[in-house]
């Protein structure tokens, strides 16, 4: 019985032994380009996305205008998670990506945020009394929130007033944090920074109309490099499925309906 058991133990743990061995082989690697305003969201759903399929994500975040440059100059992402769906557009029609593996992975929102209690109203009206020394906005140029803050201000006729008050960051997460820090008593920022759950995380914010500005679609691709990476297809796949779908909404985003 001992000998019988012994070999049963034995082969049970080679049989486990081949099939991690096997799983680990097929485990991946993808580098993905993360939009800066999308950085809560991705690491919670890269932790799920490497726990179910054994892939590894490695992701830098930035402005999506910068990762536009780099991904152009031959930078090597696999997997482009931008701010804006103009940009991944681009990319396709400059041959840059893989054709048909572009959608809309989450439809962002604005909001005007203090690092203050009761500092931003719910109506937006802090920023027509214009008493403050310091606006926050990401770079315009270069990343979609910001200019979605700019679509803003000029609809409620308040650019060249306030203008003079703006404080720019690089992107959204260095726009956030000026505020964050009080170096700004407010800023435009992405909902998703300052949101979880249900909720506002903390200070004050008007969530801004969206009449204001053009929709924030956010497109993910799947670049040259990542064409023949299953990760890569994997993670995309991933972002499509309901455990990445909860997280996503749990940080205020929509979701693209289906046509």
């Amino acid at each position: 019985m001992r000998l019988t058991l012994s070999r049963l133990f034995f082969s049970l743990s080679t049989a486990l032994g081949a099939a991690l061995s096997v799983c680990a082989a097929q485990a991946g690697e993808v580098q993905v380009a993360v939009a800066a305003n999308f950085t809560a969201p991705i690491k919670e759903i890269a932790a799920q996305f490497e726990q179910d399929t054994g892939h590894k994500v490695v992701a830098a975040f930035g402005p999506t205008g910068g990762f536009y440059t780099q991904i152009r100059n031959g930078a090597p992402f696999d997997v482009f998670l931008a701010a804006d769906d103009t940009t991944p557009e681009k990319l396709d029609k400059e041959g840059a990506t893989v054709p048909g593996s572009r959608f809309t992975y989450a439809i962002g929102k604005l909001v005007l945020w203090s690092a203050r209690e009761g500092y931003v109203d719910d109506k937006g009206e802090v920023l027509k009394k214009n008493e403050f020394r310091h606006l926050s906005i990401a770079n315009p140029k270069a990343a979609p929130y910001g200019l979605a803050g700019m679509q803003t201000l000029a609809k409620l006729g308040l650019t060249e007033a306030i203008r003079p008050k703006l404080v720019e960051g690089a992107n959204i997460t260095q726009a956030y944090q000026f505020v964050a820090t009080g170096n700004a008593e407010l800023g435009f920022v992405a909902l998703s920074q300052v949101y979880k759950d249900g909720k506002i995380t903390g200070g004050s914010a008007w969530l801004v109309p969206a009449n204001l500005y053009d929709p924030i679609r956010q497109d993910a691709v799947i670049l040259l490099k990542g064409r023949d990476n299953p990760a890569a297809k994997a993670l995309l796949d991933y972002l499509k499925g309901p455990k990445a779908a909860a997280v996503i909404k749990a940080y205020g985003y929509e979701l693209q309906t289906a046509k």
